[in-house]
């Protein structure tokens, strides 16, 4: 079996998807960039069982799949709060050094909508449920252009 192409060309993917993040947050730095995506990332996954993590992850290109999982240990998921609580949370990873603006959850979603299958990744958010829909709910998200490396 040929090596899957998500593993051949991570470092291709990742950089496309930090380009359209970066457009998204209008960042001059992928270093800021990273740092709102991670949050962003981390916010969700802590509010996932660890059988929501798995299922979440497998339609991420390998490189967000990788930081997704990073750090993480199983723990007990933090309960579903309102989107500003949310979107202040994701601000908080390394806070020093964190210029992520007040509403990064959107821009985020709008730019990793352009980097998976949509109707997995949909299939997934489905299973996890309405709270899961919500965060990464971006209008229009089929018109969305797909970012072919």
């Amino acid at each position: 079996m040929p090596m899957p192409w998500s593993y051949r060309h991570a470092t291709k993917d990742w950089q496309a998807f930090l380009s359209d993040a970066k457009e998204e947050f209008a960042f001059a730095s992928d270093n800021s960039t990273y740092t709102a995506v991670q949050g962003v990332l981390w916010t969700f996954r802590d509010r996932l069982s660890p059988e929501e993590v798995a299922a979440f992850c497998q339609p991420l290109p390998a490189v967000l799949r990788a930081l997704f999982l990073q750090g993480w240990t199983a723990a007990p998921a933090k309960p579903w709060t309102d989107r500003a609580a949310l979107e202040e949370e994701a601000r908080l990873v390394r806070v020093d050094h964190n210029l992520t603006p007040p509403a990064p959850i959107s821009l985020v979603a709008r730019a990793l909508r352009r980097h998976v299958r949509q109707v997995d990744f949909d299939r997934v958010l489905e299973r996890i449920g309405p709270e899961a829909r919500a965060f990464w709910h971006v209008e229009n998200a089929y018109e969305l252009e797909r970012r072919i490396v």
